[in-house]
Parts: structure tokens; sequence; C-alpha cells
């Protein structure tokens, strides 16, 4: 009986913070507000961005998901002394993703699908992180896999939404090293040995950058583009792995070879 109200109190708090952050996202919907121009001028440059209240209430949803993570994470009965930080990263960053593509859909049933379509992934993290802080869970293997196959996602996602919403070179290759570097950190970090990979998730992210900046002016669609990212972000994380792993170098880059150039076909042939 104890266990049972135990598993039920952690059920209501898991609804709790997912249905703040929907809240959050159905209320940059109802609330209309007009748009602010953050701008710098300088010598030679001038840098404008706008703001408004959808740009605050992304990033209001983006700190809920963190803060509830770590609310639900203090009650966990596996979690003794570790850190929960490295379990805000997927939640936050799925947030930020979601509200991207949501600000930019226009009203009407697609922008309900979508709203759904990110309930359902904001739930997924929250359950699967919740699961993978004991690596002897019975579903830790694939709490794990999804945790990874949604990081990719969420990365597409993004790069192709920017790409999308056309954002300037200045503001794109922040976002796309500090998205990169995370995912590609939290990663690494799933493979049950609680070590932090920081040299390796800098180094993909410099290198996702760089070839973001790269294909900037390059006449690529938003999938094109994302394909584009996705494919060494993906090929760099499995090779980090792969060595980890001590499987051979030339096993290892032949691997990950494969899946970014898989990639970049797909990134070739669609349109």
């Amino acid at each position: 009986m104890q266990d049972a109200a135990v598993e039920q109190r952690e059920v209501d708090r898991i609804g709790v913070v997912i249905a703040s952050v929907l809240l959050t996202y159905a209320l940059t919907r109802l609330v209309q507000s007009p748009q602010f121009i953050l701008s710098l001028d300088l010598p030679g440059f001038y840098f404008s961005y706008p703001l408004s209240l959808s740009t605050a209430m992304t990033v209001l949803a983006a700190g809920l998901a963190a803060t509830g993570m770590d609310w639900l994470l203090h009650s966990h009965p596996g979690l003794a002394k570790k850190s929960t930080i490295e379990h805000w990263m997927l939640p936050a960053l799925t947030t930020l993703v979601i509200g991207l593509p949501l600000a930019l859909l226009p009203e009407g049933s697609a922008w309900w699908i979508g709203f759904g379509i990110g309930g359902i992934l904001v739930t997924f993290v929250f359950l699967a992180e919740y699961t993978v802080v004991v690596p002897s869970a019975p579903y830790y293997g694939l709490a794990r896999a999804g945790l990874t196959a949604l990081s990719y996602a969420l990365f597409l996602i993004l790069v192709t939404a920017l790409r999308l919403a056309a954002m300037r070179l200045f503001l794109l290759v922040p976002v796309i090293a500090i998205a990169a570097g995370l995912i590609s950190l939290r990663i690494l970090h799933l493979d049950g040995t609680d070590r932090w990979d920081f040299s390796w998730a800098v180094g993909i992210g410099l290198i996702c950058t760089q070839i973001g900046a790269g294909l900037h002016y390059w006449p690529l669609s938003p999938i094109q583009y994302g394909l584009a990212l996705v494919g060494p972000l993906y090929a760099l994380t499995s090779l980090s792995i792969n060595l980890a792993e001590n499987i051979p170098l030339r096993r290892a880059a032949m691997g990950s070879l494969v899946l970014l150039g898989a990639a970049w076909i797909g990134a070739a042939i669609l349109r």
C-alpha cells in the first residue's frame, strides 16, 4: 500500500509539471502582445532581434521544465546524494525546441496537432529522465535508447525551425554550438558510467557550428539544412561512444562515416 501511494504521488507530481509547461504554451497563443526589437548598433554592424511574449513564455517553459525535473528527482528513492543537473538538460531543451515551431505555426488544427505532439514529447522526456536515474532499473535500456533518439530528433527540429525562421548567422552560431554541445554531452553521459566527456562535447559543438555557418548561405531547404547538421552530430557522438567501449579506431570511424554519409545523401536528395 505504501509503495502504491508513493507511485501515485510521483505520477501526480509529473502531471502537475507537465500541465504547467503545456499551460505556458497555451498562454503564448491566447495572449497577444506587440514585439520589442532588441538592437545593437556598432560601427559597420547592426544587430537586431525581435522579442515578444512568445519568446519570454518559451524561456519560462524551459525554466519550469528544469525546476520541475529537479523537484521530481528529489523524491526519487534511488537518487541518494547524486546531482540532478544532468537530468535538467533534455527537459529544458525539449520545451525550448517545441516552443520554436509552435510560435511559427498558424492558428488552427496545425497548431493543435503540434501542441499535442509537444505534450507527448514532454511527457516522455520526464518519464525517461526519471527512469535513467538508476542504471539497474528494469526499463533503463529502453529509456536510454528513447532519450538518445529524442535528442537527435530535437536537434533536427531545432535547426530546421531556425532555418525556416531565417535566423541571422550571429544568432544561429551560438544556438547550434550550445544545442549540439549539450545534446552530445547528455548522450555520452547516458552510458551509465557517470563520466562527463566535456572535451568531446565542446569539439562536437564547434564542428557542428562550423558546418552550420558554412552552409548558412547555401540554397538548402530547412530539412536539408537539418539533416546536414544532424549527420555530424550523430556520427561524432557515435564515434566517441565506440571509442569509449574500446572498439578499434578504424572500425569505429567506418561506422561513423557510414552514418554521416547516409545523413548527407538524404540531405542531397530531399527538398
